[in-house]
């Protein structure tokens, strides 16, 4: 029943959530989809559950998505001006481009690259599920670059303000950076923390305009899987336009902090129920045959994004 399966991704993304709010430097995203796995690679996923885990790691997910549009503010992002607007799409569009060169040359599937390519380039696990739920991706490729997402993700969340110190830079100029290059919303704010003074404030913003890039590049994707496949999906997926309508209604009218606490929860509550239902429906055979140049073109796509952020920081002087 749907139902069973629906609690029980519940009950598994909420056990993620604690582990997040008790050890914070462990992301509940990763949390959750690794408690997936030890579910199904125990062989206890009951197959009464298994139409309520579809529909988690697709409705809930597509909605938790969706939500993540009240955390955008389009004036504070306009705020940054025109040179950073720039350089947030150029990490995007071309930290898009080059990771799928890298991957094609290292024999990676493309589907793989796509999802690493817009996981690292633009919001971390929700582009990666994003693009999920406008491309049908396998719940194994899916579970495989979170993961990746995560782990390279936080390597990037210590390095980068290290790297900034080392390089004379002043909070703001290091926050820019770091907003600009790292994965996750909330590895970003880590970083910020690290650095102190204002760099939070700006890495926030700048990490924000990368995450406002997520509509016009699931749109593009959308548009080229419309054109190639004989049943065209909708132009534009239905929970991305939710995603904008979110945003505008952000920024065009006061939203009291509750409602936003409130839809937060709610967001980060829905990826993680959904991260542990792809868990559950994943191979774990297929995991351990996850190849040397998959970890390549993640490295290679971290390295990328850092070079391409790094004007953000010469934009702020």
């Amino acid at each position: 029943m749907v139902r069973t399966g629906l609690l029980l991704a519940a009950v598994g993304g909420a056990v993620a959530l604690l582990v997040h709010a008790a050890v914070a430097p462990l992301s509940a995203t990763l949390v959750a989809i690794a408690l997936g796995l030890v579910l199904s690679a125990s062989g206890r996923v009951p197959d009464a559950a298994r139409p309520g885990l579809r529909v988690a790691t697709r409705q809930v997910l597509r909605a938790g998505v969706a939500l993540l549009g009240l955390q955008l503010v389009l004036g504070d992002i306009l705020a940054l001006g025109w040179p950073m607007l720039v350089v947030i799409a150029g990490v995007v569009v071309l930290g898009i481009s080059g990771t799928l060169a890298l991957g094609a040359r290292l024999g990676v599937p493309p589907e793989r690259s796509l999802l690493v390519a817009c996981g690292f380039s633009i919001c971390g696990a929700a582009a990666v599920a994003a693009v999920e739920g406008v491309r049908r991706s396998k719940d194994e490729d899916v579970a495989t670059v979170v993961s990746l997402v995560v782990v390279f993700g936080s390597v990037a969340m210590l390095v980068l303000p290290l790297g900034a110190f080392a390089l004379g830079f002043d909070p703001v100029a290091a926050g820019a950076w770091s907003g600009a290059s790292i994965h996750e919303v909330g590895q970003v704010v880590v970083a910020g923390g690290l650095v102190g003074g204002a760099a939070l404030q700006v890495a926030v913003a700048v990490k924000l305009g990368r995450v406002l890039m997520l509509a016009p590049v699931l749109a593009v994707i959308s548009y080229r899987s419309r054109a190639a496949a004989a049943v065209r999906p909708p132009l534009v997926p239905g929970f991305v336009l939710v995603f904008v309508l979110c945003a505008v209604l952000r920024s065009a009218v006061p939203v009291p902090h509750v409602a936003l606490d409130v839809a937060g929860l709610a967001q980060n509550a829905a990826l993680a129920a959904a991260m542990f239902a792809l868990g559950c429906g994943v191979d774990v055979a297929v995991l351990r045959r996850t190849g040397r140049p998959l970890l390549v073109l993640a490295a290679g796509a971290t390295a990328l994004v850092a070079l391409l952020g790094l004007p953000a920081a010469l934009v702020t002087a």
